[in-house]
């Protein structure tokens, strides 16, 4: 359905795959950590089928083409994507700060807007692009209208910078999907977010979804759960026909 552009980004060309009809309601889809590949365009496919147009940027652009940084395995393999994790995927991670997600976001709603029709944005993320779903929904209010997190890590911490904190200046209505134990984004931190949440007065579903694991939504990967996916879909789907119509 898509096309891959390029977009003139802070730190360079940055390779994004758009899909969807130009004039509808514009979505923002933040990568996984695993990066842009086929299994994102699928999701921003099915996403764009609801009547939306999707942006999905390799915001991995500074370390290299999204080909060059996919996996070369099947990651549904036993141990295979855990050892594609140790191949230096978490310094790509953690090399994506505020001081460089920020100004990337302002880049990336640019660009959706000129492919979006008027009004308001929704945005998802996956993994650690649901930090930076929350981060944009803080950083543009009254333009993110909607931010979805999808097993997220780390949306609640001590820094003075958590993305949990963006929340309090947004203006949008949330929708979390946690996975069931999973380390990065324990109950207590679940908590929290709820906290958050409710303090900024901002609707909101904040769910954990039983036996899910992190990555529940990746069908190409061994974390894959088609029931936590299939309900994450329906989520998100309420959510955009709630706030961006479509």
């Amino acid at each position: 359905m898509g096309e891959t552009i390029e977009i003139q980004a802070p730190g360079g060309a940055a390779e994004a795959y758009l899909t969807g009809e130009a004039g509808k309601p514009g979505v923002l889809f933040y990568i996984d950590a695993i990066g842009l590949r086929p299994q994102i365009e699928e999701m921003a496919d099915r996403i764009a089928s609801w009547g939306y147009v999707v942006l999905a940027p390799n915001v991995f652009y500074r370390d290299g083409r999204a080909a060059d940084l996919a996996p070369q395995g099947d990651l549904r393999d036993a141990g295979a994507r855990e050892a594609f994790f140790a191949s230096g995927v978490m310094e790509r991670v953690n090399e994506l700060t505020p001081d460089r997600s920020g100004p990337d976001a302002e880049a990336w709603v640019r660009t959706l807007e000129e492919h979006a029709g008027d009004g308001p944005i929704g945005v998802t993320g996956y993994c650690m692009g649901a930090r930076l779903a929350v981060r944009t929904g803080g950083q543009f209010p009254g333009t993110v209208g909607a931010v979805g997190g999808f097993h997220g890590g780390r949306l609640v911490t001590e820094a003075p910078d958590s993305p949990h904190l963006a929340i309090a200046g947004s203006t949008a209505e949330y929708a979390f999907g946690h996975a069931d134990q999973d380390g990065s984004m324990p109950l207590e931190a679940v908590a929290a977010l709820e906290e958050a949440l409710q303090a900024a007065g901002r609707p909101h579903v904040n769910e954990v979804y039983a036996g899910a694991a992190h990555g529940y939504s990746m069908a190409d990967t061994s974390m894959y759960d088609e029931a936590g996916a299939e309900r994450h879909f329906r989520v998100l789907q309420d959510l955009f026909a709630r706030t961006l119509g479509g």
